[in-house]
């Protein structure tokens, strides 16, 4: 008897424990045992944005994105589970036969891109979780996960570029995590890479999403497309000249830049050596990843003559056919200056002197220009100032202020020593020439796209007036003009385009010998700038190379005109541009 009342007490006792628990459970602490429930099957999930697109005028797609999949294991997990499985059941692999089989598979199936011996040490690593490969195909995916469920994917957003190395030092690439890196990429990041969305839902002990439990759901904002102006074909026959005039020429580097003359646009932009955005950069270590047009200032030499030549014409300081006697040295402010061959006084004329590139009679007609003249110049030209063109690390060149010059600046200015320009910046100058002396800031994201991007609208700038700016493109036509007898020969006849009228202006600077912080003797920076056609200026190619030991044709000398000669009369074909209504005049360079 006894023993049955403490069997009861007993029960009692468990009755009413397991009572004050449900008690506890359903009534005190219920709403908050509920909430760690719902917490536990909550489920936050992001809903990435797409990276929007980058395509050139025309609309074809030099960067655009794709979705695929990063490869993820756990190893630790996996392993336990593969071991759990195999002591229940005998003939299932053990962990490292099934690891192997794994290593193998994936590898094969990724194309042997990763080895299997390099997989195998993933999945044996000491790590809670792991990244086997990224930017995996969906097919890809699907295949491998339907033969090894033990790997897991996520999802990833891959950046492709067709044209793989076409206008990669415009675009630019984007690191592993679809970020901008360098380029546009990188500097209009905010604007391609949009708003990732997130929506909230309960998960059920499957993994499956409870039905009608999505809540808080927040879209993504997909990134916005950008147009740019170049033109895919164009700039692939550019990158493809500059690389083949270095080669040629022996030179550092060459860059080239075309410029639609009534817009100022940017119809193509080339570097040598640029990168292929299509591989890892990691695999390309001499790869070029900037962009020199924009970034990279230098001397240019004579091709900078063309401000002196605008301002002597604008102020009525000369005439075209007028007549100088010029030396072969000038000397001053204390400094001489010679001409690049050695001659006794010659008659030149005002054409003459810069369709043979006299520094001697540029500077004598600076001298009647005037230094605050010559200066204001320079600054309507654009020099010292960035363009605003919307690519990353613009650098403004460096012209000293008039308040700043030495005795001898104004010795090297006229002739284009003393201050540094980027490319783009020569190449506008001529633009503003070309264009009946209006400059045009230049641009290469479409008018369309430019608020988005930050980009103001171009601004127009009165350089010269609209006879000058004739005045001086027909000049210039001088610097394309051959004669057998050398006497009325230009230093830039070897780019003349047969069938049309050309103008241009080559130039050689030296470079500065950072040994003595000097000009050298024995490296130049080799320019040219041309107009084509210049009876009626339809596009304007800037070039720049670096210390050449030939011309960019392979033949002798060291000039950049060939290249322009080249550039320009597949442009001229590629748009149809009607041959000019009649030949180049004849015309006088020495009298």
């Amino acid at each position: 008897m006894g023993r049955q009342r403490i069997l009861w007490v007993l029960i009692t006792a468990i009755c009413l424990a397991i009572s004050g628990r449900m008690v506890f459970v359903h009534i005190i602490a219920a709403d908050s045992i509920s909430a760690q429930a719902a917490q536990q099957r909550s489920i936050t999930n992001t809903l990435p944005a797409i990276r929007g697109s980058i395509v050139d005028r025309n609309g074809r797609l030099l960067a655009h994105s794709d979705d695929a999949r990063a490869l993820t294991f756990q190893p630790k997990a996996v392993r336990k589970q593969i071991a759990d499985a195999h002591i229940k059941d005998p003939s299932v692999p053990d962990v490292d036969t099934r690891l192997k089989q794994i290593a193998d598979g994936v590898s094969s199936a990724l194309g042997g891109s990763i080895s299997s011996d390099d997989l195998l040490a993933q999945l044996k690593s000491d790590k809670d979780f792991v990244y086997l490969a990224r930017l995996v195909s969906i097919e890809t995916t699907k295949k491998i996960q339907d033969e090894y469920p033990e790997v897991g994917a996520e999802r990833q957003s891959n950046r492709l570029y067709p044209g793989q190395s076409l206008a990669a030092n415009i675009v630019g690439d984007v690191n592993f995590d679809g970020n901008g890196a360098i380029g546009l990429e990188s500097s209009l990041d905010s604007v391609l890479a949009g708003t990732n969305g997130t929506e909230t839902y309960d998960q059920g002990r499957g993994g499956g999403i409870i039905p009608g439990s999505k809540r808080n759901v927040h879209p993504a904002v997909d990134g916005q497309n950008i147009r740019l102006t170049i033109d895919s074909d164009l700039q692939w026959f550019v990158q493809s000249q500059v690389n083949l005039a270095k080669t040629k020429s022996g030179a550092h580097n060459v860059s080239a830049v075309v410029l639609d003359v009534k817009t100022g646009q940017v119809l193509a932009m080339a570097n040598d050596g640029t990168f292929d955005a299509s591989r890892p950069l990691s695999e390309q270590p001499k790869a070029d990843l900037g962009n020199r047009s924009v970034t990279s200032p230098f001397e240019p030499g004579s091709v900078n003559k063309i401000v002196t030549a605008a301002a002597a014409l604008e102020y009525g300081v000369t005439t075209p056919d007028a007549v100088h006697q010029v030396p072969g040295s000038i000397r001053m402010s204390g400094i001489t200056v010679n001409d690049a061959w050695v001659h006794g006084t010659e008659p030149f004329t005002t054409t003459g002197i810069f369709g043979k590139s006299s520094n001697v009679g540029t500077l004598m007609l600076a001298q009647k220009v005037g230094e605050q003249r010559f200066a204001d110049m320079v600054a309507k030209f654009g020099l010292g100032q960035r363009t605003g063109i919307g690519l990353p690390g613009e650098s403004p060149g460096a012209v000293p202020a008039l308040s700043q010059w030495s005795g001898g600046s104004f010795a090297n200015l006229p002739i284009g020593q003393g201050l540094s320009t980027t490319l783009l910046q020569m190449t506008s100058m001529y633009q503003a020439i070309a264009n009946d002396g209006v400059r045009i800031q230049p641009r290469i994201i479409a008018p369309e796209d430019a608020e988005a991007a930050g980009v103001s609208a171009p601004e127009s700038v009165r350089v010269v007036s609209p006879q000058t700016a004739k005045t001086v493109r027909d000049m210039f036509r001088a610097v394309m003009q051959d004669d057998p007898t050398g006497v009325q020969s230009g230093t830039g006849a070897k780019g003349a385009i047969p069938g049309y009228q050309t103008s241009g202006k080559t130039g050689t600077a030296q470079q500065v010998d950072p040994s003595c912080n000097c000009y050298s003797n024995a490296s130049y920076n080799i320019t040219f700038a041309g107009i084509a056609p210049a009876d009626d200026p339809r596009f304007v190619v800037g070039i720049m190379m670096d210390n050449p030991v030939r011309s960019s044709d392979g033949s002798g000398g060291q000039s950049a005109a060939p290249l322009f000669g080249t550039i320009g009369s597949w442009l001229l074909r590629h748009d149809q541009v009607p041959f000019s209504s009649r030949p180049t005049p004849r015309l006088r360079l020495m009298a």
